[in-house]
């Protein structure tokens, strides 16, 4: 068996309209389809040619969530780019929608802007930097910087 590619992340929601709302009004993101699979409503998103990049599956309202410690997914990244243009312009979207960016970080191989859902699950949306930078040393995806804006 080998790998060929990540093909897609399902994210647990305890409200899927307003998430759906979070995911296409703020990211931008298209629904493709949406269905009720084993008694859980779910969402549907294709951005990169895939028949699905992303899936919302709501839980229930008062779902507990998980400590910060706690095993599981960490973040989700969403490439918006190749330059800090890019990351410029998606922050100023981000400000006027009033949205709250909790971090601006430099990863040398990427510069990123991180944000939650309204179910505070990180989401990250970032700009590639030179791919020279990790394919001459790759151990540089092992970085993190503050990053001015």
């Amino acid at each position: 068996m080998q790998i060929q590619a990540l093909g897609h992340v399902v994210l647990k929601v305890r409200d899927l309209e307003r998430s759906i709302a979070f995911y296409t009004g703020v990211l931008g993101l298209p629904v493709v389809a949406r269905e009720v699979i084993q008694g859980f409503p779910i969402a549907f998103f294709a951005f990169t040619g895939n028949h699905h990049d992303l899936a919302l599956m709501q839980t229930r309202p008062d779902a507990a969530a998980a400590p910060d410690d706690a095993p599981g997914l960490a973040h989700v990244a969403f490439r918006i780019g190749n330059d800090l243009e890019a990351l410029r312009a998606a922050h100023a979207h981000l400000r006027r929608l009033g949205v709250t960016v909790d971090r601006i970080a430099d990863h040398h191989v990427s510069q990123s802007l991180y944000l939650r859902d309204p179910d505070d699950n990180w989401i990250e949306l970032y700009v590639d930097a030179d791919p020279r930078i990790w394919r001459d040393d790759p151990t540089q995806v092992a970085h993190s910087d503050a990053l001015e804006l």
